[in-house]
């Protein structure tokens, strides 16, 4: 339901969620994030999981967790053990339902790089209980990302190195040609549970080398021909 501008709302209407555009002065509005779990093989047996049995699925993120601006990532409340999580971020120009694996590229604005950052002790209890992941995945600030690159520059990335560094260590390293399922298909088959919209972001999972981090850490991350992000653990 759409409402107009005069709108008098009875508490403070929450500001529109949006992502810089590199390159220019514009912003894109976020709508949803949608997350895909173990999406890298390598990282999916890290976890416990055996990639060649799994169908993808999903969780979701909140616009609100996003870390736009700031470039520092406070260290959450009720954990021990928050986990670092460097992810290529789809964001999508158009939505629809049940879209065709061969039509799904042209609903993709842009690129950009994000770090799905992860309450893991409170993930483990939720994933014992056989309860939502919620309180390890979508807390706040929990999502930073950097700037969205246009796809009319980079084209769609099928291929490339994506890695992370904590304070200049190498800890995550992989491809993106590693993914277990591939852009195209992650959007169809996303668009077979959701009616996907403008607006929508897909975090496409992570590859190996999942780890812990601290007060103090600097986080860089990097995909080829997208770019880099960096965060302060503060």
């Amino acid at each position: 339901m759409s409402v107009s501008t005069t709108t008098a709302f009875v508490v403070p209407a929450p500001p529109v969620v949006s992502l810089p555009i590199r390159g220019t002065d514009q912003r894109f509005p976020v709508h949803r994030i949608y997350c895909v779990g173990r999406n890298y093989a390598a990282h999916a047996v890290e976890m416990g999981h055996d990639p060649e049995k799994e169908l993808p699925f999903f969780f979701q993120k909140s616009p609100d967790n996003l870390v736009t601006e700031s470039r520092r990532f406070p260290y959450p409340a009720a954990s021990r053990d928050v986990h670092h999580e460097i992810e290529l971020v789809v964001a999508l120009s158009r939505g629809g339902t049940d879209i065709a694996v061969a039509d799904a590229l042209d609903h993709v604005y842009g690129y950009a790089v994000g770090l799905d950052m992860t309450r893991r002790d409170l993930q483990g209890e939720a994933k014992k209980a056989g309860r939502p992941w919620e309180v390890g995945k979508a807390f706040e600030q929990s999502a930073p990302c950097g700037p969205l690159v246009r796809a009319s520059e980079i084209g769609h990335p099928a291929g490339g190195a994506i890695w992370l560094d904590v304070d200049g260590s190498r800890r995550q390293t992989g491809d993106l040609a590693q993914m277990i399922w591939k852009v195209p298909e992650i959007i169809a088959i996303l668009s077979g549970l959701f009616a996907l919209c403008p607006g929508d972001l897909v975090m496409t999972g992570t590859p190996a080398g999942v780890g812990p981090v601290r007060r103090g850490d600097h986080l860089h991350g990097h995909i080829d021909g997208v770019g880099d992000l960096e965060i302060d653990v503060v």
